[in-house]
């Protein structure tokens, strides 16, 4: 077997890589459902900063846990991870463990209880935006597109939903995925972006309808209610902010990356998908050490994600294309 040219995956890194700047952060593959945690999956996630972003990269570059963003737990004194957690003991023990390793927790000991404290104040405000993008680089073959993109307009979690492709869009193709999603031809070889249709923005902050089921005539629904929808936002940007869009290189002779961190076979001359095409199943795998490839430098330099605590706040400034 060999990999497989013009892949959805490699469609996927282009579009990631042409939107990075320097006032955003992108990350790809992310949860976009609230009633079914993993029943929606979105492509790419764009998040624009809002005011309080600089107290958000001060704290850590790394996620912070949800659970420990929702207990009662601030900046002042140290309080009992008992009292601080709504949450059976060894469960509260993994989220603080979680998230004392990410930076966000200080813990002590005393009168042999374990405390614990924010090593600052959270800000709510840091977010102004999450679009979700959805890639389809071939219109042809939709698969489950517009059922995808109902979902996601429907539910409400994204300020914005774009689709991204690299087919020519035809009216046929628009009056068939919901209008108040944006529709964006993209070229993955050089990057640029035309815009077919603008996104309308939806309503974040209300009540939501996420489809749990659908079969023939029948269609399950639940309400999300707008406090679910706001802690599942601050979640998907936790994880954006902490994850990135880099997939890590193979482990093959033949294996570099590009400029932007792209993993690539020089034996196929390609950008390749290290989870589908390379190891024991690619013709010319050579099991070798990954590349040295520093995946945090190139975000730093690329985006206003913030590598380390001490770094000044970027100055943002919108999302353009995407927005």
């Amino acid at each position: 077997m060999v990999p497989s040219p013009g892949s959805e995956f490699g469609f996927e890194l282009a579009l990631c890589a042409a939107l990075e700047k320097p006032d955003r952060v992108v990350a790809r593959q992310l949860g976009g459902a609230v009633a079914r945690s993993g029943a929606r999956v979105v492509d790419v996630c764009v998040l624009e900063p809002g005011p309080g972003f600089a107290d958000r990269t001060s704290i850590t570059p790394a996620a912070i846990p949800d659970a420990a963003l929702a207990a009662d737990v601030g900046p002042g004194t140290a309080v009992p991870v008992a009292d601080a957690f709504d949450l059976p003991p060894e469960r509260a023990r993994t989220v603080v463990d979680a998230a004392v390793d990410a930076g966000y927790l200080e813990r002590e000991r005393r009168d042999g209880r374990d405390l614990v404290r924010a090593i600052a104040r959270y800000p709510d405000d840091w977010v102004s935006k999450l679009v979700a993008i959805e890639n389809k680089p071939d219109l042809d073959r939709p698969g489950n597109l517009r059922a995808q993109l109902r979902f996601d307009v429907e539910l409400g979690l994204f300020d914005r939903v774009w689709l991204a492709t690299a087919s020519h869009v035809t009216r046929a193709h628009l009056n068939r995925i919901p209008t108040e999603v944006g529709v964006q031809r993209v070229d993955p070889e050089t990057g640029d972006r035309e815009v077919v249709r603008e996104p309308t923005a939806l309503p974040v902050a209300d009540p939501g309808i996420e489809i749990v089921a659908a079969e023939g005539l029948r269609t399950d629904v639940e309400v999300v209610t707008p406090a679910a929808k706001s802690r599942k936002r601050r979640r998907i940007a936790e994880r954006a902010y902490g994850k990135g869009w880099r997939p890590d290189p193979p482990g093959c002779a033949h294996a570099s990356t590009t400029a932007d961190g792209r993993p690539y076979c020089d034996r196929f001359d390609r950008v390749v998908d290290p989870g589908r095409d390379c190891g024991n199943g690619c013709t010319a795998y050579d099991p070798a050490d990954p590349p040295q490839t520093d995946h945090r430098a190139l975000r730093a330099a690329n985006s206003a994600w913030v590598a380390g605590p001490d770094r000044a706040p970027r100055r943002q400034t919108g999302l353009d294309r995407f927005g």
